[in-house]
């Protein structure tokens, strides 16, 4: 890198709980072991997403950007994209983030066609080849916007326009070959525009149809250029569509076994995201555990006075402890990580700014994991579980969840000794004190 674009910053160090600097972690040492000798930095696998940090401006529906970076001046987009992509590397060594996340189009200005803008991405795809090299900063996934130029307004692989298709395939395809070419571990998917606004004008079954049929040539590619990264499908109910196909984790699921995909994909979860499907974060984790389909996160909160997506980090220990049981119940993200898809407020105009709320998020998600681990070791909470179903470990119990029973066998029992159940208290308040005894 040719200069520092933060240069009063320092790389963020760790101080421990009892910091007083707003530029330390207090929760987060990426060099500390864990119990199976693995380092904080290699258990949590945290993103930077280039598109919110380094492509947010702090726009809105009601008003132009607020965030202006000295990086981002001059005429040739290409020469602003190298820059802008140096000031993004020097910013995920000081924060030390092991990993980063882009679409396409964040990276790499669009062309005039899809030759130029193809030759713009090859340009700075290099470019992030020798500034991985050089930092030791990996890919944890890429993904092709398919959502923000006009010719996707009504979809992309969903657009009644066959031509529309045809040309989200081809970027797609390059999308894919980039992702390999930068070691990426995963790839995204986020139907962003694959929905509707009104069923007037939709064939949803040939809508449907013709989205298993992307992600099929997607598989059958990524087989073709010997891509080994994980597939992912990053879930939303709406926005910007009235609807989207991909609404929540269980219907994802649907949809990835109508269509025979399932064996390919597992899921990107966002918090906000599920906040938006009407369910909670832990909900989305343990629907997509329960399917052995729990592949990433992308980490981020909403507002609950808010009906929007938006984005901000999230520093709600709570909620990120539950998910962090849930997730680490599941034996962890294997190739997934927690990618920080979150945006400063637009008032955050400094670039000091931009540390001040990965360190806070980075802090939250490292605190919420030594108190799941704590959780889990102490394991009252998961014998608490256990005891509730025990009925079903032994005797009849057991012959139900082997299928080995009937209707008639269990009228008889029901008849005879069983007679009527007692009923039993599923002490929810008993164990919301619980939990509170491990966060306060």
């Amino acid at each position: 890198m040719s200069k520092s674009y933060f240069p009063s910053i320092p790389a963020i160090p760790y101080e421990g709980p009892g910091s007083t600097n707003p530029l330390a972690f207090r929760h987060y040492d990426p060099d500390a072991k864990e119990v199976d000798g693995k380092t904080l930095r290699d258990q949590l696998r945290f993103s930077i997403a280039y598109w919110h940090s380094f492509r947010g401006v702090g726009s809105d529906p009601f008003g132009p950007g607020t965030i202006v970076r000295p990086w981002e001046k001059g005429k040739d987009p290409v020469t602003i994209a190298k820059r802008r992509m140096e000031a993004a590397f020097e910013f995920f060594t000081k924060i030390r983030a092991p990993f980063w996340a882009f679409h396409d189009r964040d990276i790499a200005p669009e062309g005039a066609s899809l030759a130029e803008s193809n030759r713009n991405l090859e340009e700075i795809v290099a470019h992030a080849k020798q500034l991985q090299k050089a930092t030791g900063v990996k890919l944890l996934w890429g993904t092709a916007n398919l959502f923000s130029n006009p010719r996707y307004m009504c979809g992309a692989a969903t657009n009644p326009d066959a031509h529309v298709f045809a040309y989200a395939a081809a970027q797609v395809k390059k999308a894919l070959e980039v992702t390999k070419e930068l070691g990426g571990e995963n790839y995204v998917f986020w139907g962003g525009r694959e929905g509707y606004e009104t069923l007037l004008n939709t064939d949803l079954k040939r809508e449907q149809a013709h989205l298993a049929a992307f992600l099929h040539m997607a598989v059958d590619h990524a087989k073709a250029i010997g891509f080994k990264g994980q597939f992912l499908i990053e879930p939303k109910p709406k926005e910007p569509t009235k609807h989207q196909y991909d609404f929540d984790v269980a219907s994802g699921i649907a949809f990835l076994r109508t269509h025979s995909l399932e064996k390919y994909f597992k899921f990107n979860i966002e918090t906000n995201h599920a906040t938006l499907a009407g369910h909670t974060f832990q909900h989305e984790i343990e629907v997509a555990v329960a399917a052995g389909a729990l592949g990433s996160i992308d980490a981020n909160a909403g507002d609950t006075l808010l009906g929007w997506d938006t984005d901000q980090f999230n520093t709600d220990v709570k909620e990120l402890t539950l998910a962090m049981v849930s997730i680490l119940k599941a034996g962890g993200l294997g190739s997934g990580g927690f990618n920080f898809d979150a945006k400063l407020r637009r008032p955050s105009i400094d670039p000091e700014d931009l540390f001040f709320a990965h360190i806070g998020g980075m802090d939250a998600y490292a605190l919420a994991y030594k108190v799941a681990r704590r959780i889990l070791e102490e394991g009252k909470l998961t014998k608490f579980v256990a005891d509730r179903y025990a009925t079903y470990d032994t005797a009849y119990g057991a012959s139900i969840e082997k299928g080995k029973t009937s209707f008639k066998e269990l009228e008889k029992l029901v008849l005879g000794k069983l007679g009527e159940p007692v009923p039993k208290s599923g002490k929810q308040e008993y164990l919301e004190n619980l939990l509170n005894t491990y966060l306060h």
